[in-house]
């Protein structure tokens, strides 16, 4: 068995500790070319355009055009 405090640790010390813990929300933004949202800097996961240019080609597509 480990050590055990001595002391009882106050309710200031212990929120001051889990001050970082909380859930922070996603930033997200509107995609340009389908208004989904996605996370900044990366690649649209609907449509596979980023920066107004289709870099990966969805499989929903393919399906749609055949």
């Amino acid at each position: 068995m480990g050590p055990q405090p001595k002391r009882k640790h106050s309710k200031g010390r212990r929120d001051r500790r889990r001050a970082h813990d909380s859930l922070t929300a996603a930033n997200l933004t509107a995609c340009d070319n389908c208004s989904q949202m996605r996370l900044p800097h990366t690649v649209c996961p609907n449509c596979g355009h980023y920066k107004g240019r289709e870099v990966v080609e969805i499989e929903k597509d393919k399906k749609k055009k055949a």
